[in-house]
C-alpha cells in the first residue's frame, strides 16, 4: 500500500490554470479516455474541455499541494461536487479523502443536509471511494455532455 502523502490544501490560483489543466487531462487519459469512442474523445480534444472549465470554475477550486506540485483539486457549488480530481501518479494517498472531508464540512456548515454528485458506471475506483465514504446511489441517467454512451449515476451522502 501507498503511504499517506503530505499535503497542503488551499483555493487555487490564477497561476495554477496550466497545472490544473494538467491534472484533468491525466485524469481525462487514464479514467475516460479508454473508454470514450473516438467520435467522442476528438470532440473533448477539439474542444479543449480542461482548459475551458479551469478558465471558467478554476478560482473556484480547492487545490491540493504536495510533493513540491499540484496533485488534485476539488470543485463544488451549494451541495453539489461538481469535480473531484487526483493526478493518477497520487491516487489512493488520501488526497480525494482530505479535500472531500473539507468540502462536506464546509456544505454541512452551510446547512446543506446531504452532499450531491455524479460519477460514471464503468468507473469503479471513484464508486468504490464514494460507497466507502457512504455515498449512495440516488439515480441513474444517460451522460449527455460527451455523447460517450456512458450511464451516469447521482450519488447522494447524508451530512451530519
Amino acid at each position: 500500500m501507498t503511504s499517506a502523502l503530505a499535503i497542503v490544501i488551499r483555493s487555487a490560483r490564477v497561476a495554477d490554470a496550466v497545472a490544473l489543466s494538467a491534472i484533468l487531462h491525466d485524469t481525462y487519459e487514464t479514467t475516460w479516455l479508454p473508454r470514450m469512442t473516438p467520435a467522442a474523445a476528438e470532440v473533448f480534444r477539439d474542444e479543449d474541455r480542461q482548459a475551458q472549465y479551469v478558465a471558467s470554475r478554476g478560482t473556484e477550486f480547492l487545490a491540493a499541494e504536495g510533493g513540491g506540485e499540484l496533485v488534485g483539486f476539488v470543485d463544488w457549488e451549494a451541495d453539489f461536487v461538481n469535480a473531484l480530481h487526483v493526478r493518477s501518479n497520487y491516487a489512493r494517498r488520501g488526497i480525494g479523502g482530505q479535500l472531500m472531508d473539507l468540502v462536506e464540512a464546509a456544505m454541512a456548515k452551510a446547512g446543506f443536509s446531504v452532499a450531491r454528485l455524479e460519477t460514471d458506471t464503468f468507473n469503479t475506483q471513484s464508486r468504490a471511494f464514494y460507497k466507502g465514504r457512504g455515498y449512495v446511489e440516488a439515480d441513474r441517467y444517460p451522460e449527455t455532455e460527451w455523447d460517450s454512451g456512458f450511464t451516469t449515476l447521482l450519488l447522494v451522502k447524508a451530512l451530519n
